[in-house]
């Protein structure tokens, strides 16, 4: 069992500066640190935000994200070369280029998606152009190259090497024009999750990421993944999603595997959660998903 390293990622760069930003310390403030058993490994602090949107790619911040994709693969890179469990605390969606390009420099990895939005947009598609409603078009290669093929690596994850699952915006994509997903990609939507159960769900997500020849895969935990009647805290909210029960099944099943790599949470706003009550539980929560990591209950 590899000991866990927090990296705190509080980049918006993706998003705006909404409150997002906040994540980590509002985490480790209820406790993180501790209910983990965890070593703190530094901080990587965005560029400044330009609220301009680029007119040659579409995207908010291209070259900033670009820029602090690789210094958060650095980041990552110097956790796993040290043999530890990286915990990536965002920030937005966005941080999920660097963290995947830090394994990208390792050889092939897979990618389980947890996020209440399958974040597919191309930039013509996206109202405002914000990378992370599409950071996962992004890492499977699709959109401008400044970002979607960083250090000549693209993809930085295959389609077939990708369960996107928890969804619930297959409508709303659907009418604002986003790209479909890919036939190779895998997804297990909220219905689905629901039809077998939440355990049983995140198992069949484990058998389809080790179909390929992956050497591992990262977890990546969108919050809004959760019920927006527990998780408002957040700034695309969409009915539905799952319970804190479901999550911590989700967590512990594809944490516990020995093929996980590393973490991350994203798009909590701490803003939005005024007594702190939210991020107390969203602590918990991570604590019991991570706990066959961390030796902690």
């Amino acid at each position: 069992m590899r000991e866990l390293a927090i990296i705190e990622a509080p980049s918006v760069l993706g998003l705006r500066p909404s409150g997002v930003e906040e994540l980590p310390g509002a985490l480790l403030g209820a406790g993180l640190l501790g209910r983990l058993g965890a070593v703190a490994a530094g901080r990587v602090e965005a560029p400044a935000y330009d609220p301009v949107r680029d007119a040659g790619t579409g995207i908010l911040n291209p070259g900033g994200i670009a820029e602090y994709s690789v210094r958060l693969a650095d980041a990552v890179g110097g956790v796993l070369d040290r043999g530890l469990f990286p915990v990536v605390l965002g920030g937005d969606c966005s941080i999920l280029l660097g963290n995947l390009l830090a394994l990208a420099r390792r050889g092939r990895h897979g990618l389980l998606f947890l996020d209440g939005h399958t974040d597919f947009y191309q930039p013509s598609a996206e109202p405002t152009g914000e990378a992370a409603s599409m950071e996962l078009a992004l890492a499977t290669g699709r959109g401008p190259r400044v970002l979607s093929d960083l250090e000549g690596r693209g993809p930085l994850v295959r389609d077939e090497d990708v369960v996107a699952f928890g969804f619930r915006d297959s409508a709303e994509s659907a009418e604002e024009g986003m790209q479909p997903l890919p036939e190779r990609l895998h997804t297990i939507g909220l219905d689905g999750v629901r039809a077998v159960g939440a355990a049983a769900a995140a198992r069949q997500a484990l058998e389809r990421l080790g179909s390929g020849g992956s050497a591992g895969y990262w977890v990546h935990l969108d919050a809004d993944v959760l019920d927006d009647a527990v998780m408002p805290a957040v700034d695309y909210r969409l009915p539905g999603g799952l319970t804190w029960p479901e999550l911590e099944s989700v967590l512990r099943t594809a944490l516990a595997d020995e093929r996980a790599v590393g973490f991350d949470v994203t798009i909590f706003n701490p803003r939005l959660d005024p007594d702190g009550t939210i991020a107390a539980r969203l602590v918990e929560c991570l604590g019991r998903g991570l706990s066959a990591r961390s030796g902690h209950n």
